[in-house]
């Protein structure tokens, strides 16, 4: 099982290690190999995804991703910023499902910004299309403008588009992992605005109907998006565009406490996968070994489950962050009274001290 490991930006490099200490304590053989990406990869190459790294993605089963950017960069390029690194390797390795669950665990409830009636118990999954929309549309670019409301001005475009390949296995994804749940999906859109969002309630609908068993329901993004804090629970799968997933999942992750909490993986057609926290490289708590490396740590069992097929040993791994939880351990991110603050090492250490004594139990039964 080959994984490589880009640990990338700011605490990256921190909540990386933690999931890699982790894995390396499971019964299991794996080959990691360490690379470069997004702005660490820029100050040694020139470039955020050097050739030698997208070399060594492509010939992973997997990939264990940290996170790319800093203010620092901000005024280059576009094509040199750390963040390119990202959509660069779900370009060339045809990541298109990102898996991104929020699940509020019973000990951070009170972590929650909600009322614990609201969000005790919840599990949503959101499946957002990684590969089309606004992100990856052209035209695109800066041109004086010829029309509108100031013509003669400066302007800046972008091009929102989906063709029906990319809609149809997207909502096949959806609606195949619902059919593992509560048999419910939700597909958001912008129909009544947006001829791209309509094209894209017409084809989940008709992609709907060889789902029989499987209900249905669409919704506008800006009651989405006020339903996720209004009545959370009403949602089981949603699946949505590119732009409209990247800033609902984060709103979801919010839900659970903190967006410390909350992994992701991304997939293509074969399940081979990118895995990352949901959050960003935080540049203003790099180097302070605060950050929570539980995203990361519950990415790489999301790895072992989808990519590497060793649900056991992705079980035993979400076992322990429920332990460590539970035995009032947390970051500073999701700390409250009558809990204990520890850093991101020693959360590290808890879940790989939690994860010894599971696996353990379970090899004496």
């Amino acid at each position: 099982m080959k994984i490589a490991v880009l640990p990338g930006d700011g605490i990256g490099t921190e909540i990386v290690a933690e999931a890699v200490k982790v894995l390396n304590v499971l019964d299991l053989k794996f080959e990691m190999e360490t690379a470069l990406v997004g702005g660490a990869a820029y100050e040694a190459h020139g470039h955020p995804l050097p050739e030698a790294t997208l070399k060594l993605a492509k010939e992973a089963d997997a990939v264990l991703f940290g996170a790319v950017g800093d203010w620092k960069y901000d005024k280059l390029e576009r094509a040199l910023r750390p963040e390119q690194a990202i959509l660069g390797l779900r370009k060339n390795l045809g990541l298109f499902a990102n898996f991104r669950p929020a699940i509020c665990y019973e000990q951070l409830v009170a972590a929650s910004s909600l009322k614990p009636e609201l969000i005790s118990g919840l599990d949503i999954l959101i499946i957002r299309e990684l590969t089309g929309d606004i992100y990856f549309g052209a035209p695109r670019g800066r041109r004086t403008a010829v029309d509108g409301h100031f013509p003669g001005a400066e302007e800046a475009f972008d091009t929102m588009r989906y063709s029906r390949p990319e809609i149809e296995r997207i909502a096949h994804v959806a609606f195949q992992a619902a059919r593992k749940r509560s048999k419910r999906v939700t597909s958001v859109d912008k129909a009544n605005v947006l001829e791209t969002f309509q094209f894209w309630k017409d084809v989940v609908t008709e992609v709907g109907k060889e789902y029989p068993d499987v209900e249905l329901d669409h919704m506008y993004v800006d009651n989405a998006a006020m339903q996720l804090v209004k009545a959370p629970k009403k949602f089981d799968v949603v699946v949505t565009g590119n732009m409209f997933g990247d800033i609902l999942s984060d709103e979801a992750a919010m839900l659970t406490g903190s967006i410390g909490m909350l992994p992701s993986a991304s997939l293509n057609a074969s399940n081979q996968g990118l895995y990352e926290p949901s959050h960003g490289s935080a540049p203003d708590i790099a180097g302070k070994g605060i950050a929570n490396p539980l995203a990361t740590i519950l990415s790489a069992a999301m790895m072992l489950r989808f990519s590497l097929n060793q649900a056991s040993a992705a079980d035993r791994i979400e076992s322990a962050v429920k332990d460590v939880l539970a035995s009032g351990l947390r970051t500073a991110d999701i700390h409250s009274d009558g809990t204990t603050k520890v850093g991101t090492k020693q959360m590290g250490d808890a879940v790989v001290s939690a994860l010894t004594t599971i696996t353990k139990k379970t090899t004496k039964s």
